[in-house]
């Protein structure tokens, strides 16, 4: 059986670990929990950005996602091009301007790559990378 490329994290996620969210706390440690035992957990360069304005210092923000457990991947240059064919459709969809482009970076990242994505907010990543396995409530 081939390895389990990874899951990687959405900031939601991670954001709901280090508030301790009121609502999403419980599911979101507990699906973080199964993510590290089940292989190879990772954050990108959109998601390290998004976790970190919560964070005074990039040593805290470290602290938090330990290398060790959290694989810090590249965004690999198709996934830029996905992530922006994905956004012009959702664009022509009557998506808001306002709507955040990293999203679309996170699920072409995932896509391109074969990762399981974790993340609370699906509906976008559903939609716009249907081949992308997700791991949401």
């Amino acid at each position: 059986m081939p390895e389990h490329p990874g899951t990687l994290v959405d900031s939601s996620v991670l954001l709901d670990v280090s508030t301790q969210d009121p609502v999403w706390f419980d599911w979101s440690s507990a699906a973080l929990a199964n993510a590290v035992r089940s292989g190879p957990v990772l954050v990108n360069p959109i998601v390290y950005a998004e976790v970190s304005v919560g964070y005074h210092r990039i040593e805290d923000l470290d602290d938090a996602l330990p290398a060790d457990i959290f694989r810090r991947e590249s965004l690999p240059y198709v996934a830029g091009f996905l992530a922006g064919k994905a956004y012009r459709d959702y664009r022509r969809r009557g998506g808001t301007r306002t709507s955040p482009l990293p999203d679309f970076f996170i699920g072409a990242h995932a896509a391109v790559s074969d990762l399981t994505l974790l993340t609370r907010d699906a509906g976008r990543y559903a939609t716009y990378f249907p081949t992308v396995r997700l791991i949401k409530p």
